[in-house]
């Protein structure tokens, strides 16, 4: 099961902080998560750390509020410019909020989920996005993606590997991102009409190299 933020990721400052937001959350629910079963607290609790927060956006800007969504839920980033692959949410960068545009995005074994991507709606700069067993990821999180005018013009490259609750639905939406260069699917088994996918692609992207590892 997924959980959203480990200890050896945050500081006791930042789990204090968590830890408060998170109680805020549960003054505002009647009926308590832990009265359920396990798989629903954890749900729920993934959701409290996917929410949008608008006034962090708007106060430290787009990139900055998406590399603490993810890292916080688990994936990693690699900003413009730069080899290595921000992963310890303690060791986010400082300095001129500009100065760090995400390029690239790997979510593999992370717990992000569709509420949470309204947070790339202000990146401008991404090129790659790894979607490895992300159990949260639905149809809806690539419709979103693909519906974001800044990453139709951005995104370079995909990768989506065993995320089992995406279907057709869902990868006929990434046609929309008009300068895909490459996308891999691997292990996807709601994903049916393999031979309709492959033309509906050579149609809108007939540049794209597409990669099927599918049964």
């Amino acid at each position: 099961m997924c959980c959203a933020v480990s200890e050896q990721r945050l500081t006791c400052a930042d789990q204090m902080m968590l830890f408060g937001k998170i109680s805020q959350q549960l003054c505002g629910v009647k009926k308590l998560p832990w009265s359920c079963d396990s798989r629903y607290f954890w749900g729920w609790l993934n959701a409290v750390f996917n929410k949008v927060d608008y006034d962090r956006i708007r106060d430290v800007g787009p990139d900055r509020a998406a590399s603490e969504w993810l890292l916080r839920c688990g994936a990693m980033v690699r900003y413009h410019g730069q080899e290595r692959w921000q992963k310890d949410y303690n060791h986010l960068p400082t300095g001129p909020l500009d100065k760090y545009k995400i390029q690239a995005i790997d979510a593999t074994d992370s717990c992000i989920m569709s509420i949470g991507f309204d947070h790339m709606e202000g990146l401008e700069h991404v090129e790659k996005i790894r979607l490895c067993k992300c159990h949260y990821i639905e149809d809806d999180c690539l419709l979103r993606l693909s519906q974001l005018e800044n990453l139709q013009k951005t995104i370079l490259e995909m990768e989506i590997i065993s995320c089992g609750n995406i279907t057709d639905k869902g990868i006929i939406a990434l046609r929309h991102l008009r300068n895909l260069k490459y996308l891999l699917l691997s292990d996807l088994p709601g994903v049916r009409e393999k031979e309709n996918l492959v033309q509906a692609f050579k149609t809108a992207l007939p540049s794209l190299e597409l990669k099927l590892q599918l049964k």
